[in-house]
């Protein structure tokens, strides 16, 4: 076929396995039109010679699986990546970036392109995100988890699953086994995680790609703290776009202020945008037909020291409950005692706080924090561990302040005046009994449940506070579980029943898990 005038053809789809290429007109082509086979091939030759917005075949002869139809961003998002072996999913969180991937790849696996993926994550979002998703979009996949001892991993990417979901630091621990995996496709989500290539995760990650493997980035944030960070993940997907050495690229976005101060330069943004494709992104603002609020889990496994004492207030309360009626008020101290293990911090016999290692827990909270452009709400339920909170937050240099009982009425009108109007704090951590009704806090559009709490009536108030008039936001709800405890309780949270109205119940349920 003889293109006439490539800057003037535009793409009209007629059919699942046509397009239809207008042309001006011509003795060779006197009806203005040229009917094309339509394929992948195809549909990259024409981006590549200038033609935009071109059509993957994905649009047209897909027949998109799962219990749920895909919105429009999703599957223009989807058509990007099976147009791109190497590419950046911008797309901000909580716009269901991950089915959009999932759809991608199964149809490329459909297509015959690629055979395996291999998807690197975060390990809060390892079951909530990605397996769960994947039941959901493509059940028809075989699916498994490589985590724990390298042995089970390995024998987890050597099971032949099409999807093998793995974590960060899982990926040096089993780089070999991955190297000869056979993976053609590996999707990297939270790809913050690899904007230093000096770590161990990005020199093991950049030895499994090959020329021929595809590879997809996904971050909402993709240079949220600094120019610099576009570096590690360019030199994966577009490493002829940035010079070989970081010190180099760190010269072209940033200059020295001061002894020890770097800022950005007045262009570091054109920059970090040009380096950082080809790039798809959405905001949740540009996507109309999604839901105002959404909802999401994370994982998050209890350290060791959590397990132990978890479970020895399990052991005492099915030695309590054997062959005995447990009294509602029983079974709401007991349960309160592993809900506060499970969030770190729990009050002991003489009064005392007694506090305990929450590091995926923490590390999962920092990741939502990272990912969101705006200001952040965190909901922790009791006293002693909003102090433990917000005391990890301001070590690690985020702005913060407190809502508990013990703030004054003035202070709090304060605290929430700046929040609304100010830069800082840019996170807030609150007791939701202290500011679950009446208190506009617009200014977030992320809540991250640190912990569940037993009233459905605070839990849906205090998810107002973003969710009100004035919030020009669409807005995240995510909640952090580690424990059969919280799971129980969230569940019931989520089908609207109070769990303190059927707190034996739960009692029951908890210690049969």
């Amino acid at each position: 076929m003889q293109i006439i005038d490539n800057r003037a053809l535009l793409m009209r789809v007629r059919n699942p396995g046509l397009v239809t290429t207008a042309i001006p007109k011509s003795r060779e082509f006197p009806n203005n039109v040229v009917v094309v086979h339509w394929g992948l091939d195809e549909a990259r030759v024409l981006k590549n010679i200038g033609i935009r917005n071109v059509p993957s075949p994905i649009e047209g002869r897909y027949v998109w699986p799962g219990q749920y139809s895909p919105f429009d961003h999703q599957k223009k998002t989807a058509s990007f990546l099976t147009l791109h072996q190497r590419a950046f999913c911008f797309n901000q969180q909580g716009t269901g970036k991950t089915m959009s991937a999932i759809w991608a790849a199964d149809y490329l696996m459909k297509a015959g392109v690629i055979n395996r993926v291999l998807v690197i994550c975060p390990l809060s979002i390892m079951d909530s995100a990605w397996r769960d998703d994947l039941f959901k979009t493509a059940m028809h996949r075989s699916v498994d988890v490589a985590y724990g001892p390298k042995w089970k991993r390995e024998a987890v990417i050597n099971s032949g699953a099409e999807f093998v979901i793995i974590n960060f630091d899982g990926v040096d621990i089993v780089q070999d086994a991955l190297i000869n995996g056979g993976f053609d496709l590996v999707i990297v989500d939270e790809a913050t995680g690899y904007k230093n290539p000096q770590t161990k995760r990005w020199k093991a990650l950049n030895k499994i790609v090959t020329p021929d493997t595809w590879l997809w980035m996904m971050t909402g944030t993709p240079a949220a703290q600094s120019p610099e960070d576009a570096f590690g993940l360019a030199k994966l997907i577009n490493p002829k776009a940035v010079p070989r050495s970081a010190g180099s690229f760190k010269d072209m976005v940033m200059y020295k202020a001061g002894p020890f101060r770097w800022v950005p330069r007045p262009n570091a943004g054109a920059i970090v945008n040009q380096v950082l494709q080809p790039a798809i992104r959405f905001t949740k603002e540009q996507c109309l037909d999604l839901p105002d609020m959404v909802y999401a889990k994370r994982d998050v496994p209890l350290t060791k020291q959590q397990e132990k004492f978890y479970n020895a207030i399990r052991i005492r309360m099915r030695a309590e409950a054997s062959g005995e009626s447990i009294s509602a008020a029983n079974a709401a101290v007991n349960l309160s005692k592993l809900i506060q293990i499970s969030g770190g911090a729990v009050y002991s016999d003489s009064k005392d706080t007694v506090r305990f290692d929450v590091s995926p827990r923490y590390a999962a909270l920092m990741e939502v924090i990272a990912e969101t452009d705006n200001k952040v709400l965190v909901f922790v339920p009791y006293t002693h561990t909003v102090d433990m909170v917000a005391e990890k937050l301001t070590a690690d240099g985020i702005s913060v302040a407190v809502i508990d009982g013990s703030v004054p009425a003035a202070k709090r009108t304060d605290i929430f005046r700046a929040f609304q109007s100010g830069p800082d704090p840019k996170v807030l951590v609150i007791q939701p009994q202290a500011a679950a009704h009446g208190v506009t806090l617009t200014a977030a559009d992320t809540i991250v449940w640190w912990g569940p709490t037993y009233s459905v009536e605070i839990y849906e108030q205090a998810n107002a506070r973003v969710h009100r008039q004035g919030q020009v936001n669409k807005c995240t709800v995510i909640q952090l579980q580690g424990s059969a405890a919280e799971k129980r309780v969230y569940a019931a949270l989520d089908k609207k029943i109070d769990s303190h109205l059927k707190i034996v119940d739960l009692y029951n349920e908890v210690l049969e898990s």
